[in-house]
């Protein structure tokens, strides 16, 4: 399966539409402005629009409006590896000052996503995009329809029949952070999935947070680590 490709059109988000229509009207102009460009998203065509379709119907429209700007114009599966690069390396650097036996020299080189080789990031992207589809349903807001609706979209971004039956199957499972976090094969993708689900949810939601707290606890984030993904998200992502 071709995970890589659908994930990076979902997390692009119609960064293209985005950036033409910037020059016309700034996303953090309003809540009326934001609303009108998701509209042309949600309704528009060609392969951005089609993502930030597919996107928008996981997000439900209340939080594709707050997403805001720069989740939908940052763009991309690079670009999700390159902030969890840094949460991670600045983590590193906090556990070395507490602890000034531990060497530079004997930390691991990182491999996010961005970093590694096509077939690792075609397991990274597995991993991901499972986070994304478990965070989507962290509140319980998609139904038959909404899932019919989906599976629509995502068949207009992949003609992968294989692929498109395991997106179906992740939509319809039972909500459960433990077996969603058993995709983390690496700390690394443990870190990416943690980014990941919190651009999908609506973090003033009690049930969308503590579905976040529990997949950060399945996936054995240090809090420390937890806090800096967040900080991360918040000045990167979203």
């Amino acid at each position: 399966m071709n995970t890589r490709s659908l994930l990076d059109q979902l997390l692009n988000t119609g960064k293209d539409m985005l950036q033409k229509q910037a020059s016309g009207k700034s996303l953090g102009s309003g809540s009326s402005g934001i609303t009108s460009q998701l509209g042309g998203l949600l309704g528009g065509a060609g392969g951005g629009a089609l993502g930030g379709g597919a996107i928008g119907m996981l997000m439900g429209n209340k939080k594709a409006r707050k997403m805001g700007g720069k989740a939908l114009t940052y763009g991309g599966l690079a670009a999700l590896g390159v902030v969890a690069y840094k949460a991670y390396s600045n983590w590193q650097a906090q556990q070395q000052n507490q602890n000034q036996s531990q060497s530079v020299a004997g930390q691991r080189q990182l491999q996010t996503v961005d970093r590694v080789s096509p077939a690792e990031m075609e397991e990274h992207s597995h991993a991901i995009l499972r986070a994304v589809i478990g965070a989507a349903k962290a509140d319980g807001h998609i139904d038959e329809r909404e899932r019919e609706m989906i599976d629509g979209e995502v068949s207009k971004l992949t003609n992968d029949p294989q692929l498109q039956r395991w997106f179906d199957q992740e939509l319809r499972k039972p909500l459960d952070p433990t077996e969603v976090a058993r995709s983390a094969t690496t700390p690394e993708i443990a870190a990416e999935m943690y980014l990941a689900s919190i651009l999908m949810v609506d973090e003033e939601s009690y049930m969308e947070r503590a579905y976040l707290d529990e997949l950060a606890r399945q996936l054995k984030l240090d809090p420390s680590l937890k806090a800096e993904l967040e900080t991360q998200a918040l000045e990167n992502l979203r």
